[in-house]
């Protein structure tokens, strides 16, 4: 048994937001997102909960050093101030320019018939994954950074090349929110693929539950880092995968072969857990040699996380 093998609306948010303000963990519960049918309305709900999260944490300056600002220096022409963040903030920023903030991101999206899996028959992985990518497409763009998007089963099924203009939100999230998970995977030769398409040093953000034999996989990162890209690797596993919560005996399927497996779940949960455990701690290490930003992800977690790790990117960039 290995990790990947499981048993088989629209909502008022918006009509009450402005009359009942959320706190701000509940923009960012993957169980209050699900509710929001429209994609281009839960990448707001998920950014603005983010945000105000950062305004009311140690990360307070993000919200301003990561826009199209940096703080004034000596030598800077006090003509490029931008009185409205001094009066927002009593500090002095000015305008960047576009060579100084600009760091071009790539959203690449798992989209093979694993993904389509969920425990509690809420979010899936993939629907995980496209909620998270879509926030993070929001906030690219809102950042003026180029955002492209690439999905990928056994290849790389559909591609849109990395723009800022405000018009590439609904692009990416019409092509996003009309994935379907199907088929068998390829992660490694989609990546190879991925790398083969880039064209310039890239910020590659994959999403994936990496069920696949990890050393192609590996092979495929390192050729994105010898490449010049940097790379984050969100590792989406259900929380069912994670924490295998079944009783008794359970009939597992394999998601993209359909072979089915029956099993004492009580006496194959230790050895499951350690193989999960295992499983994500050789990812970390590896990837923590090869220089690849890697974020294990399950459904369950908060979106921040995932949005944070891209700003930290971002900051260690300029």
């Amino acid at each position: 048994m290995k990790p990947g093998d499981c048993p088989q609306q629209d909502s008022p948010l918006f009509e009450t937001q402005a009359a009942m303000p959320r706190a701000v963990e509940e923009y960012l519960k993957p169980e209050v997102v699900r509710q929001i049918a429209r994609l281009d309305l839960r990448a707001q709900f998920i950014v603005r909960g983010f945000l105000q999260g950062l305004h009311a944490s140690p990360y307070q300056g993000f919200s301003v050093e990561f826009s199209e600002h940096r703080r004034y220096a000596s030598g800077d022409d006090p003509k490029d101030i931008d009185w409205l963040v001094y009066a927002k903030t009593d500090k002095h920023y000015v305008k960047k320019f576009e060579a100084e903030t600009n760091i071009t991101g790539y959203l690449v999206v798992d989209a093979s018939a694993s993904m389509a899996y969920t425990y509690r028959q809420e979010l899936t992985k993939l629907d995980y994954s496209i909620s998270l990518a879509a926030a993070l497409c929001w906030l690219m763009v809102h950042q003026q950074d180029p955002c492209g998007l690439m999905v990928f089963d056994e290849k790389v099924r559909t591609s849109l090349p990395a723009r800022s203009r405000r018009s590439q939100i609904p692009q990416v999230l019409s092509v996003l929110s009309k994935v379907a998970p199907s088929g068998k995977t390829d992660i490694a030769g989609s990546l190879v693929q991925v790398a083969a398409m880039l064209r310039h040093r890239s910020l590659v953000m994959v999403f994936s539950d990496l069920l696949a034999d990890p050393p192609p996989i590996r092979d495929a990162l390192l050729r994105l880092r010898h490449g010049g890209h940097d790379v984050i690797l969100f590792h989406v596993l259900d929380e069912g995968e994670v924490r295998f919560p079944f009783e008794g005996m359970v009939e597992l399927t394999e998601p993209e072969t359909r072979d089915r497996l029956v099993i004492d779940a009580d006496a194959a949960r230790s050895g499951y857990l350690k193989a999960v455990e295992t499983f994500r701690e050789e990812y970390r290490a590896w990837c923590f040699r090869a220089g690849v930003d890697y974020v294990p992800l399950d459904t369950s977690m908060q979106f921040d996380r995932a949005l944070m790790e891209y700003l930290h990117n971002r900051r260690a960039r300029f």
